[in-house]
C-alpha cells in the first residue's frame, strides 16, 4: 500500500467512525431538532444560491470540455428553479411526520408479556451518485429526518456542486446543535473511495448507488454492505386497443420527454395492433415534433416513414436521451410478456380505459411501480408524497420502489413484562 492509499484509507476509516457516532445521536434525536436542521439547511441554501450556482458552473464547464453527453449535462445543470426547489424539498420533508418511533404493531401474549414493533433508523447509509448534485441535499435531508447518518459521494463531474450544497447542510445541523458528522461528504475524487466505502461494513449498514449502468454493476460486484438499487429503467408505456387517442399522445409525449435523462423515462412504446392506425399518428406527430427520435418495427415504419428501423438491441436499451422504440403487439398477452422479457421492473404503464384490462396489467407486471393511465415520469418520491427520495429500488429486499422515509427505518422488538419467566 503507498502513502496515499493509507491516507486515503485511513480518512475513510475516520468518516465512518464518525458517522456511527452521529447516528448514535441522531438516533434520540427530537423530531423538533431534526426539522429545525433542515429549517436552517434550507435558509442557508437560499443564502448561498450565488456560491452553489457558480461552484455549479465550474462542473459544467468542466464537464463540456470533457464532451459530457447532453442528457449527463442536463443532469448536472443547477439552475435557479432547481436551487429553489432544493431548499423547498428541505422544507418539504420536515413537514413530513417522523418515521422513527412509529408503532408498527403491537399485540399481548398469553402470558402477560406485551410486544410491541417500534420503526428505528437504519443506522449509517453511504450514498454514491454521478452527475446530479441536488442528490447531495435530497439524501441527506431524508437520512436526517429518519435518523440516519449518511456518507455522501458525488462524482468527480459534481464535485464542486456537492461540496457547496453540503456546506449548507452542515451550517443547518450545527445551527440545529446536531453533530455535523451526520451529513458527511468523501472529500475526493479519487475513485478508490468508492471502493474503500463499499468494504466499510463495520460502521456503514446500507449503500444507495444512484447513477449510470457501469457504477451500479460496480457497486452490486464489490459492495460487502446491502445495496438498495435499480439497475436499469427500461419503462415501458403501453397503448392498450381501448385507450383515449389523446390520452394517450399527451402521456407518451410526456413519458418520454418531460425529462429524458431520468430513470422513469419512458424507453419503449408498446402499441396495440388495433389502434396503430387509429392511435400512433398522433403519438408519432407529438414525439418526432418534439425532436425525439423514434426507432420502430416494420408495422409502426409503415404508419410513418420518419421512423428508423429497430434492432433487437433497441428492445433492451435504455437512452437516456431524446430517443424511443415503437413496437406492435396483438393485444394485452403480447404485451405483458414483451414487459416480462425485455423490462428492469423499475416503471411500467399501460393507457387504457378497459378497467378490467388496466388491473390485468397492474396485476401481472412485476416491477417496482405500475401505472395505470399516467405517464412513468412520475416514479418518484416527491410524486408519491415522500417529500423526497434517496433513490429507486427495483429489489425485492426490505424496499422497492421510491425509498423515502419510511424505507429508510427498520424496526426492533419492545417487549414489556411483569415478572415473566420461561419455563424450562
Amino acid at each position: 500500500m503507498t502513502a496515499a492509499q493509507h491516507d486515503l484509507a485511513a480518512a475513510m476509516h475516520s468518516l465512518g467512525h464518525a458517522a456511527r457516532a452521529a447516528a448514535d445521536t441522531l438516533a434520540l434525536a427530537a423530531t423538533e431538532t431534526k426539522n429545525a436542521a433542515l429549517t436552517a439547511a434550507a435558509a442557508a441554501i437560499r443564502a448561498d444560491a450565488q456560491a452553489i450556482a457558480a461552484a455549479n458552473a465550474l462542473d459544467v464547464a468542466a464537464a463540456k470540455a470533457k464532451g459530457i453527453s447532453g442528457a449527463m449535462l442536463d443532469r448536472l445543470l443547477l439552475t435557479p428553479e432547481r436551487i429553489e426547489a432544493m431548499a423547498a424539498g428541505l422544507e418539504q420533508v420536515a413537514q413530513l411526520p417522523d418515521p422513527v418511533g412509529r408503532s408498527l404493531a403491537r399485540w399481548n401474549r398469553p402470558n402477560g408479556l406485551n410486544i410491541e414493533r417500534v420503526a428505528v433508523p437504519l443506522g449509517v447509509i453511504g450514498i454514491i451518485f454521478e452527475s446530479r448534485p441536488n442528490v447531495a441535499a435530497d439524501a441527506g435531508a431524508l437520512c436526517l429526518k429518519s435518523g440516519n447518518a449518511a456518507i455522501l459521494r458525488g462524482g468527480s463531474e459534481s464535485f464542486r456542486s456537492v461540496m457547496a450544497i453540503h456546506a449548507a447542510l452542515a451550517a443547518g445541523l450545527l445551527a440545529a446543535g446536531l453533530p455535523e458528522a451526520a451529513i458527511q461528504t468523501v472529500p475526493t475524487t479519487d475513485r478508490d473511495a468508492v471502493g474503500l466505502l463499499l468494504t466499510m461494513s463495520d460502521t456503514v449498514d446500507v449503500i444507495v448507488p444512484r447513477g449510470g449502468k457501469g457504477l451500479i454493476e460496480r457497486v452490486t460486484r464489490e459492495s460487502r454492505i446491502p445495496v438498495f438499487k435499480h439497475l436499469d429503467g427500461i419503462n415501458h408505456t403501453y397503448i392498450h386497443a381501448a385507450a383515449d387517442p389523446e390520452m394517450a399522445r399527451a402521456v407518451t409525449l410526456n413519458a418520454k420527454m418531460r425529462r429524458t435523462g431520468i430513470c422513469g423515462a419512458t424507453e419503449t412504446v408498446l402499441i396495440d395492433r388495433a389502434a396503430l392506425k387509429s392511435h400512433l399518428p398522433g403519438v408519432l406527430d407529438a414525439l418526432i415534433g418534439a425532436g425525439c427520435e423514434v426507432r420502430g418495427d416494420a408495422e409502426a415504419q409503415a404508419v410513418d416513414r420518419r421512423v428508423l428501423p429497430a434492432d433487437a438491441a433497441d428492445w433492451d436499451t435504455e437512452y437516456l436521451d431524446a430517443i424511443v422504440s415503437v413496437r406492435t403487439v396483438s393485444g394485452l398477452d403480447e404485451a405483458l410478456a414483451h414487459i416480462a422479457a425485455h423490462g428492469s421492473h423499475h416503471t411500467d404503464a399501460i393507457i387504457t380505459a378497459d378497467a378490467a384490462a388496466a388491473e390485468a396489467f397492474l396485476n401481472a407486471v412485476d416491477s417496482a411501480i405500475v401505472v395505470h393511465n399516467a405517464s412513468t415520469q412520475f416514479a418518484d418520491g416527491g410524486e408519491f408524497g415522500f417529500g423526497a427520495e434517496i433513490g429507486i429500488s427495483t429489489g425485492r429486499f426490505h424496499a422497492r420502489g421510491p425509498v423515502g422515509l419510511e424505507q429508510l427505518t427498520s424496526y426492533k422488538y419492545k417487549v414489556r413484562g411483569s415478572g415473566q419467566v420461561r419455563p424450562v
